[in-house]
């Protein structure tokens, strides 16, 4: 398996078409097509079902194709580095985050970090929790931002942070008259929640449980806390989110109020335990804690009560704030 097989392949994907990835790769189309076919000899699979010109990508090429793609990305930021090096540049700054951190702490963080360091290059992916996590261990980037749980070996985790989520509603939704929302209300109206049962959806779905939403309208699943907002706006329903988000781009129409029940979104930062922190690194931690501290209820909890925090954030939370 070789570097311009791979290449191939990616560009074929991206594009859709031979042509466009020869066109992409300043490659003949033969040239692509030999590459493409050379790769799924090596591997034993087609990779895209043919019909003239147009290409389909089969099951095993989707499958192939993430792993494919994160070779080559870190391939790319070697070559980006080795130049950086050559013309005696700052080390970039590799950070993951959830959407919600990103959004919500990121920029902040970062700008109070340059105001001490300078500035540096900064190569920013936004992913889901489990890949912030992955992205962390296995090195290809130095920090990252996620929601919890974050209990994997290999992981130091500089801080534990709560905020309370908060109901997400337009501002001419009746609700949008109280000062509390109780979430007994929200059970009998259309959810706009997150997919990912394993987080915060399953803190939700255990309150809703006991507020009594044994049925409801269908619920809209989605994986980014910005899609919510979007989706609250234009009528879709009502949302129960990290306040996170709203923070840090907040959407006109939209109002967000305080929930009867404490439902606690629980979030931190992590890097790899084997690896010593920059000045930069280390200064970004910190400012990250300052941006979340910031914002009201926030609670920093000590890291080694990870484990406890998860036991005791189910059901049976009354909000007394």
């Amino acid at each position: 398996m070789e570097l311009r097989q791979l290449e191939a392949f990616a560009a074929v994907m991206s594009t859709g078409s031979v042509t466009g990835a020869a066109k992409l790769l300043q490659r003949s189309q033969p040239a692509v097509s030999r590459l493409v076919q050379e790769l799924e000899a090596e591997i034993g699979y087609a990779l895209f079902s043919r019909n003239g010109p147009r290409v389909t990508p089969t099951e095993q090429g989707f499958l192939l194709y993430e792993d494919a793609e994160r070779a080559l990305s870190a391939l790319r930021q070697i070559h980006a580095r080795a130049a950086e090096i050559a013309r005696g540049d700052a080390q970039p700054l590799l950070l993951a985050a959830t959407s919600a951190l990103a959004i919500g702490l990121l920029p902040e963080a970062l700008k109070s970090v340059e105001a001490l360091h300078g500035a540096a290059p900064v190569q920013l992916r936004t992913a889901s929790p489990e890949q912030v996590v992955h992205a962390v261990l296995s090195g290809a980037v130095q920090l990252g931002a996620c929601s919890l749980p974050l209990e994997h070996r290999g992981l130091q985790v500089h801080w534990i942070g709560q905020l309370a989520c908060v109901a997400v509603l337009r501002e001419d939704d009746p609700l949008a008259a109280l000062d509390r929302i109780p979430l007994a209300e929200l059970a009998q109206r259309r959810l706009i929640t997150m997919s990912n049962p394993f987080r915060l959806r399953n803190r939700l779905d255990a309150q809703l449980a006991q507020a009594g939403s044994a049925r409801r309208e269908a619920l809209i699943e989605t994986n980014s806390s910005m899609n919510a907002q979007a989706l609250v706006r234009a009528g879709l329903g009502v949302a129960v989110l990290e306040p996170l988000t709203a923070h840090g781009a907040p959407l006109q129409g939209l109002v967000l109020r305080p929930l009867d029940t404490d439902i606690p979104f629980f979030f931190g930062v992590i890097t790899p335990q084997s690896r010593p922190l920059s000045p930069a690194l280390t200064a970004l931690a910190e400012a990250l804690l300052r941006a979340a501290a910031s914002l009201p209820g926030f609670v920093q909890h000590d890291v080694a009560h990870h484990a406890k925090l998860l036991h005791d954030s189910g059901p049976n939370r009354k909000s007394d704030q």
